[in-house]
């Protein structure tokens, strides 16, 4: 098939789709056609060797952390007043692209 037979293909798939599928393919879609989702998903592993320093504070961090001691997401999030349905409902919906560019 050529690409504009394939283009075809797809939108008569697409009006096929019950809107939970559509939905989902959207998301699919911006998804696939996100420059930083691309550049994250071929981003090269971390493997830079962490420092004996680094170890100890990691240590530290999660026998704190054990113990009970990590802050609740809704304290973190009232500090930038913010509840967790507005966490929640942030992770659903898209932000707007910057105005300022930045």
């Amino acid at each position: 098939m050529s690409p504009a037979e394939q283009k075809q293909h797809a939108h008569e798939l697409v009006d096929r789709l019950h809107a939970g599928q559509l939905d989902a393919v959207v998301r699919l879609l911006e998804v696939m056609t996100d420059p930083v989702a691309h550049s994250l998903a071929n981003a090269p592993i971390d493997d830079e060797p962490v420092t004996a320093e680094e170890a100890r504070e990691i240590a530290v961090a999660r026998a704190s952390f054990d113990r009970g001691e990590g802050i609740p997401n809704e304290e973190v999030l009232a500090e930038y007043g913010l509840t967790l349905e507005d966490f929640e409902r942030l992770g659903r919906t898209p932000l707007e692209p910057d105005k300022t560019g930045q």
